[in-house]
């Protein structure tokens, strides 16, 4: 816009000297001037151009990494939820286990118990039937005599 109005003004400039003497030395000045400006705004509008290319490239790059970023997040957000998922059935399954070995350890305490009272009741059994056998106590009937026959008239009479 500036470089417009300073074209403007040469193209003024150039017509006020056309009606003057010094027209001829004046026009080449003015006209070096207006090559200066016209370069320079070539090489403005080139600078502009070529940041207009790297601001452009550069808002490429942050858009993929954008996408990719938002790609990236989704890829674990689905692995979180499958952790999370793999971890709510494990506290499950915890959960259960827990209560079977709370049931186990119950019927293992209550068999510890019954085994104690069965050891208890087997040795008062065993107290209760001690039987002390007398060595003077002749055989039962239906056993074989302890003598030979004919021998201990009385303890034979005894068995009959």
């Amino acid at each position: 816009m500036a470089a417009l109005r300073d074209i403007e003004e040469v193209s003024y400039g150039l017509l006020s000297l056309l009606g003057a003497n010094r027209a001829e030395a004046q026009l080449r000045r003015l006209l070096e001037r207006h090559e200066q400006m016209v370069e320079r705004l070539l090489e403005t509008q080139d600078d502009a151009d070529q940041r207009l290319r790297e601001v452009l490239a550069v808002e490429e790059e942050v858009a993929q990494s954008l996408l990719e970023l938002k790609e990236s997040m989704r890829q674990e957000g689905t692995r979180l939820q499958q952790l999370d998922d793999e971890l709510q059935n494990a506290n499950k399954e915890d959960a259960c286990l827990q209560a079977r070995l709370c049931q186990l350890t119950t019927e293992l305490q209550e068999l510890r118990e019954m085994e104690a009272d069965l050891q208890q009741q087997e040795r008062k059994v065993d107290e209760d039937t001690t039987v002390t056998i007398p060595s003077a106590v002749p055989p039962w009937p239906h056993c074989v005599p302890a003598y030979p026959p004919g021998q201990h008239t009385a303890l034979t009479e005894v068995y009959q």
